[in-house]
């Protein structure tokens, strides 16, 4: 067995299964599921499996973040789940349930860019070293090893239309090879020298307008306005969507006997010359206005916004939107060579560090400090999510801590007028990305202040305001910590014969994974209301029944095993869906000799499926139990 088959298996398990899953990512240090039906999956059992860090819903994304061996976690999955690296954006869940215009646009940049991530950063990362080494004066721009560092640096940035032709196809559905054509076509070396040659253009288009170009080539004598494609972003994500649409047109006309060749054929014909007289010109045109529009903003106040993304980019990584600002910054980079917007983030990963380290050096709980010690590690190579999940937004302050100093060296990076001349490493491995034309300048300086700035700032007020509060051995605060925890008790539905939920047949209830409970072995043919509440669901076999109560417990009273199959038989409802319902109200009877008599066990789980809202669920003692005693405590 492979070092993460367990780990993967049990994933699949409580994501709902395979057949649940529409697709699957990952980036960083997260797999990123889109689901057919969220509500199939167990969160609170994944969130406390050995191996997960924590689980987060955002962007119409079921993220279960892992750490930094995510990719050999993601290989295991789609091997055991055997997924398919398809991928559609029709903006719903599977289940039929629609999500945001915004959550679909965080999906389909996430799903597009966070492919390219890793080597995306390696190669940022040779060309900001081979830039360091340029100022040192241990390399000149001449020698063979320079050039080839670059052309390493160089290659997936130049070419970055073919990979995102890539992924963005398979985001949308369409073929991918389909996409890496359309992307080479826009930076095809004939086609992207025509504007540098020489020659004279045929004649202008818009003169006068903020959109006057020159026009060198037709194509069916249409005028053809050239742009430069490399490294661009944006028109490749544009004719990808177009294309897959396309695409689909002509597999649904085109006999499958001649489909294999006439489908890429004729989706060529039309997306690639649409793509250089329509769609181009226009991504491009608002890609500068995307550009200059977010320069502005920064000009306006550099230090504000600083502080702003130093502020707020952990929360924004939490609920992944910081992948809105991913395009934005390539499209900065393309156009104007630099980019401001992602640098006042800089120090938000030193900053989170500093805390850690802190809490690291002050805390006496031997399980936060085997968390805080790897923590530590990975945040200095800028991988934080670790840090996040595990220790200090938990505890709420720290977090807090962590947001206030990245903000003030955000603010710092802002005043002096730092700039991103790469997307490059995370953490210590970034530094290189911010060496300029000119070496190492006043921005440069402001990027290595603000980072020290930062985790200084985390550390110093961490030392001072961090109390070791009664801490479990598994991590999470004490039930004896203090007055703050509150309780509730569900009564008994039934008479009988309490038993551990672990030990009857069905899985979906023995393990857990629908929820914390028990299960009575009832002596009469009776069910009462365990709370005051609403009467929530109503199985039309009879035999489950859903309440919530008026402070939001959710109780699953499941009667017998297998029951579903006697299709209501032997079943009285003595109430109906959606009825409040007071403590004790009678809400079925059940005729329990006529079920055995069909070979039915009674055994009757009791569960709690919002188990994971509360700090804990508490099973009585007694075993043999009567109408509303209590059952399960309920700890807030």
């Amino acid at each position: 067995m492979g070092k993460y088959e367990k780990l993967a298996q049990d994933i699949i398990q409580n994501v709902g299964g395979k057949q649940n899953v529409n697709s699957l990512e990952h980036c960083v240090t997260r797999l990123r599921f889109r689901l057919k039906d969220e509500s199939k999956a167990n969160t609170d059992v994944l969130k406390n499996m050995d191996g997960v860090v924590t689980v987060v819903k955002s962007g119409g994304q079921y993220q279960v973040v892992i750490g930094n061996h995510v990719s050999d976690v993601y290989a295991e999955v789609n091997a055991a789940g055997g997924f398919s690296a398809e991928s559609g954006d029709s903006g719903d869940t599977g289940s039929g349930e629609k999500i945001s215009l915004f959550s679909r646009f965080v999906d389909m940049i996430s799903g597009v860019f966070a492919p390219t991530l890793g080597v995306l950063a390696a190669t940022g990362m040779i060309k900001g070293f081979n830039a360091l080494f340029l100022t040192l004066g241990w390399l000149t721009e001449a020698s063979g090893t320079y050039q080839i560092l670059n052309a390493i640096g160089d290659c997936l940035f130049f070419f970055f239309p073919i990979f995102l032709g890539f992924t963005a196809s398979k985001k949308f559905g369409g073929n991918h090879f389909i996409g890496m054509a359309i992307g080479a076509a826009l930076v095809y070396p004939n086609i992207a020298g025509i504007t540098s040659s020489g020659a004279e253009p045929l004649y202008t288009l818009f003169g006068g307008t903020l959109f006057e170009s020159p026009v060198y080539i037709t194509f069916l004598g249409i005028p053809v306005i050239l742009m430069t494609y490399s490294s661009s972003v944006i028109p490749i994500i544009i004719a990808a969507f177009v294309g897959a649409k396309i695409e689909k047109f002509f597999k649904n006309t085109i006999p499958s006997v001649v489909r294999t060749f006439l489908v890429p054929f004729c989706t060529l014909l039309v997306i690639v010359p649409l793509t250089f007289i329509l769609i181009g010109p226009i991504a491009t045109w608002a890609g500068t206005l995307i550009g200059n529009g977010t320069l502005a903003v920064y000009n306006f106040s550099p230090i504000a916004a600083g502080i702003i993304m130093g502020a707020f980019w952990q929360v924004f990584v939490i609920f992944g939107l910081h992948w809105g600002f991913v395009p934005i910054a390539i499209n900065n980079l393309t156009l104007l060579g630099k980019d401001p917007v992602l640098a006042g983030m800089f120090g938000a990963s030193f900053a989170q560090t500093g805390v850690v380290l802190a809490i690291l050096l002050k805390t006496k709980n031997k399980k936060l400090k085997s968390l805080s010690i790897p923590a530590v590690i990975s945040g200095i190579f800028g991988v934080t999510e670790p840090a996040i999940y595990g220790i200090t937004l938990p505890r709420k302050k720290p977090f807090i801590v962590s947001c206030i100093a990245a903000a003030v060296g955000g603010g710092i990076i802002g005043a002096m007028g730092t700039q991103g001349y790469r997307i490059g490493g995370l953490g210590i491995f970034g530094i290189p990305s911010y060496i300029g034309p000119n070496g190492l300048d006043a921005g440069f300086y402001g990027a290595i202040i603000g980072i020290i700035v930062s985790f200084v700032l985390g550390v110093v007020i961490t030392l001072f305001t961090f109390k070791d509060d009664p801490i479990a051995e598994d991590g999470t605060p004490s039930k004896k910590a203090g007055s703050f925890l509150t309780q509730e008790t569900v009564g008994s539905p039934m008479k009988g014969s309490v038993i551990a939920l672990s030990t009857i047949k069905d899985e979906a209830f023995s393990t857990g994974a629908m929820g914390k409970g028990v299960a009575i072995e009832p002596i009469e043919g009776k069910v009462y209301s365990p709370v005051d509440g609403v009467l929530t669901s109503l199985f039309s076999s009879g035999h489950a029944i859903g309440i919530t109560s008026d402070t939001g417990v959710e109780i699953l009273i499941h009667v017998g095993q297998d029951t579903v199959k006697l299709k209501g038989k032997y079943f009285t409802p003595r109430i109906k869906q959606g009825d409040a319902v007071k403590k004790g109200d009678l809400l079925m009877e059940f005729d329990m000799d006529e079920i055995r008599k069909a070979g039915y066990v009674l055994t009757t789980p009791i569960i709690v499926s919002n188990t994971g809202s509360y700090l804990d669920v508490i099973e009585t003692q007694q075993k043999q139990i009567g109408y509303a005693d209590n059952l399960l405590t309920i700890v807030v």
